[in-house]
């Protein structure tokens, strides 16, 4: 069975120049998150994936299909919403939203039906009959997601979809997106600047930087693997609680001069259980804290590292 995105020393030149620089991997999330600096070439990586930029060597495949080959049967499965506004300003939502749902292939009945829906859905069923160009920056950005959905696509690709949104609205747009994701029918691949908003939204994250994969990181796995690792400061003569933390299957790694102890638990062990093994060995447990690195830590050692680096 193949991933979701399989790129193959994917490399494309815009203008002459090199955007993208032999990118390779397979990516099997439900939801994937690009990240990184301004020009670091995703919105590139997105439109490649559309076909809109033909790559000069290697390949790329989205849901088994190859970009070059089946470029109409890959637009026919995925919804897109821009970074920047492409509408008919003079047009309402309901039309807009219904045509685009035609030109994805739905007959005109059921475009609209679907145009009926999704509006209400995103928020703006009360105000599908007003044209675009009367919308506010928010709604705007609703209705783009709209749009991206109306014709069930398999794939949604988000390209900022937050940017510029306040609070609420970016807090409405990352429910209907965690929504979406959380139905398991659709892929979501979504680029963004912001790190909380990919850290909400995605369990796979791709880091570009100067055109290539900087480095690569499965959130879940980390977040499982992580979830265990602890760092404690105790007082007290702690031999036999440790001895008694290792036999429950512990590993333990010790900063005597410190009393600091840095170990690694079992599924199977609990915090509240290094509380009782301390109660009952008269040790005091005066720190701990879970530690483990977290998107922005990820993010910034890529852009240090550059090229290479895995998560």
């Amino acid at each position: 069975m193949s991933s979701f995105i399989e790129l193959d020393g994917l490399s494309v030149d815009l203008a002459g120049r090199p955007i993208l620089k032999d990118l390779t991997g397979s990516f099997d999330g439900r939801s994937i998150g690009l990240l990184g600096p301004n020009g670091a070439g995703k919105t590139t990586l997105l439109q490649a994936l559309l076909g809109f930029h033909p790559p000069i060597r290697g390949a790329a495949r989205i849901c088994g299909l190859d970009i070059r080959a089946n470029t109409r049967e890959i637009r026919d499965q995925i919804g897109y919403m821009p970074e920047s506004d492409a509408f008919i300003a003079g047009m309402t939502a309901i039309r807009f939203v219904c045509m685009m749902a035609e030109l994805s292939g739905l007959p005109h009945d059921a475009a609209m039906e679907r145009a009926h829906e999704v509006l209400f859905y995103t928020g703006l069923g009360e105000a599908r009959y007003r044209k675009l160009g009367a919308y506010s920056f928010g709604m705007r950005q609703m209705a783009k997601l709209a749009v991206a959905i109306v014709h069930g696509p398999r794939v949604v690709i988000l390209d900022e979809p937050t940017n510029g949104l306040d609070p609420a609205g970016r807090q409405r747009m990352l429910r209907l997106v965690q929504e979406i994701r959380d139905t398991n029918e659709i892929h979501l691949i979504i680029s963004s600047h912001l790190l909380r908003d990919i850290e909400e939204c995605c369990d796979e994250v791709m880091i570009l930087k100067d055109g290539q994969i900087a480095t690569y990181c499965n959130l879940e796995q980390q977040r499982q693997t992580n979830r265990k690792f602890l760092q404690l400061e105790t007082r007290g003569e702690n031999g036999p609680f440790l001895e008694a933390v290792e036999r429950m299957g512990c590993e333990v790694a010790i900063d005597g001069k410190n009393h600091r102890i840095k170990l690694v638990m079992p599924e199977t062990v609990e915090i509240r259980n290094l509380y009782e093994l301390a109660e009952t060995h008269t040790i005091q447990i005066r720190r701990l804290h879970c530690k483990r690195d977290s998107l922005q830590d990820i993010f910034l050692k890529a852009m240090e590292n550059g090229k290479g680096v895995k998560a």
